[in-house]
């Protein structure tokens, strides 16, 4: 007798256990399923603001000198912020371009130009919005399409311009010389970004992970 009710005490404890470490999982998991404002669950925020990080370094610290990269950076920072917007649609991207812009500003010490973080936010508002609302079946168009009318226009046309105000006079560069030079630049970097984001979404087992990480 004495035996049984230790070892009936032993599997209450079990059971018990066994329920509190289901109670824990479950409530991290709907913890990181909570929905959090425009991003749909904490999750996605972390992801989000684990991409403005990576753009931030990639634009900041790993770019590549050349005598011109005041106003054309030869960079892949624009890279997190389009998988932001492929992957989660046009506000998280456009969040992400933002803040990276306003963060490497602040840690820089430069002046915020609100044109050019207009044009860092556009480049993640319309991938994100081309990717989910106009080109949704093959993979390679959607990237292709997004990536270059990304570009297009939140890098060349909007960021441009508000580069020029600052740096045409101080490198004698005419308007449409210097929007050429930064046409060419991202023509380049976005073929680049296409290859790259195209293997990444590919891949199955990333592709996993992102639709899980990024799932309301």
């Amino acid at each position: 007798m004495e035996k049984q009710n230790k070892n009936g005490q032993v599997e209450e404890k079990e059971q018990a256990m066994s329920q509190e470490t289901d109670i824990s999982a479950s409530e991290v998991r709907s913890r990181g399923k909570a929905r959090v404002g425009g991003f749909g669950s904490l999750r996605r925020l972390c992801f989000a603001a684990i991409l403005a990080a990576m753009s931030l370094v990639l634009g900041k610290f790993l770019q590549i000198p050349h005598p011109f990269q005041e106003f054309i950076r030869i960079s892949f920072e624009n890279l997190p912020v389009l998988l932001a917007g492929v992957s989660m649609g046009p506000i998280v991207g456009a969040f992400v371009g933002a803040v990276a812009d306003l963060l490497g500003c602040v840690l820089y010490g430069y002046s915020i130009n609100p044109i050019v973080t207009l044009g860092a936010a556009s480049v993640g508002l319309v991938s994100g919005f081309l990717a989910r609302y106009v080109v949704k079946k093959s993979l390679l168009a959607k990237v292709m399409v997004s990536v270059s009318l990304a570009h297009l226009v939140g890098s060349v046309l909007i960021k441009s311009a508000g580069l020029a105000a600052w740096y045409l006079a101080k490198y004698e560069f005419g308007y449409l010389e210097f929007l050429g030079w930064r046409f060419l630049n991202y023509i380049i970097i976005g073929v680049a970004e296409c290859l790259v984001l195209y293997l990444l979404l590919r891949n199955r087992a990333f592709a996993k992970q992102i639709k899980e990480i990024c799932k309301i």
